[in-house]
């Protein structure tokens, strides 16, 4: 993997936290907290917390007794996270999924919201999420399904082909998108040590106020704007009214709405 596909700094946190969080993560977020306050957690880890609008929505949901450790590898995702959500049951830090600082069996829940797309090692990253499960604890985690299940980021995608023929920007094909065979995800989590493991597909609409407004969130607030930029630095904004116009194309001017599909999936020893 890349090193700029997992790199969220610089402008992308606010453009992700204002853009990207409404148009495709806030319905998945409140899944996620609603299936995993059923199972009544006390401790609750969170990795690749991004902004945390999983965290927040999970802290909408558990009692004042609960205790929310919510880390994720880019310490200017958490430090953008903090400006959203004050609550003395949630500690921030910046931690890798991979090599996680906590002991064994320390959690009821752990959770990762659109996360484990970005491991390098999928059973490992699974296999330290078991290990610090208590022996009766859960695994909440979704993935993106196939980009062509999810329209602006596919729209997005085809566009910057064009626009970089030899060379085009396939960050959104390649990661968020690119691991959506749940065949292959039940044999990394059973590879990892889960005996039990549930994946639904679920299906949500995307809404963006305008063309561009999604256009800025996928080029401008991701891992994209970065392949973007190494490839020229001075056609960023050209690609981002490219792909703004694509957009308007497919789904007219105005307030536009697209398909997102992802699987979510829970596992448990």
């Amino acid at each position: 993997m890349e090193a700029t596909d997992r790199k969220f700094a610089g402008s992308i946190p606010e453009i992700y936290e204002r853009l990207m969080v409404p148009l495709i993560f806030e319905p998945y977020a409140l899944d996620l907290a609603n299936r995993l306050a059923r199972t009544a957690p006390r401790d609750i880890l969170e990795t690749a917390a991004g902004t945390g609008v999983l965290t927040r929505a999970i802290a909408s949901q558990l009692p004042a007794t609960a205790r929310i450790v919510a880390t994720d590898l880019n310490q200017s995702m958490l430090d953008h996270a903090k400006t959203r959500l004050g609550d003395h049951r949630v500690e921030w830090r910046q931690a890798d999924a991979l090599a996680l600082p906590f002991a064994d069996q320390s959690f009821d829940a752990v959770a990762c919201q659109f996360g484990a797309m970005f491991f390098p090692d999928k059973v490992h990253g699974y296999a330290e999420a078991l290990r610090v499960l208590k022996p009766r604890g859960h695994f909440f985690f979704n993935v993106w399904d196939d980009i062509a299940e999810n329209d602006f980021a596919d729209v997005v995608t085809e566009e910057l082909a064009v626009l970089f023929p030899d060379d085009p920007p396939r960050f959104m094909a390649r990661i968020p998108h690119g691991y959506h065979d749940a065949g292959q995800i039940r044999r990394h989590l059973n590879a990892a040590g889960f005996g039990t493991v549930s994946i639904e597909t679920v299906s949500r609409t995307s809404k963006a106020a305008s063309p561009r407004d999604a256009a800025v969130a996928y080029c401008q607030g991701t891992p994209l704007q970065n392949e973007i930029v190494t490839r020229d630095a001075s056609r960023l904004e050209e690609a981002t009214q490219r792909a703004a116009d694509a957009l308007a194309r497919r789904f007219g001017e105005g307030v536009i709405e697209g398909r997102i599909r992802a699987l979510v999936i829970t596992a448990s020893r």
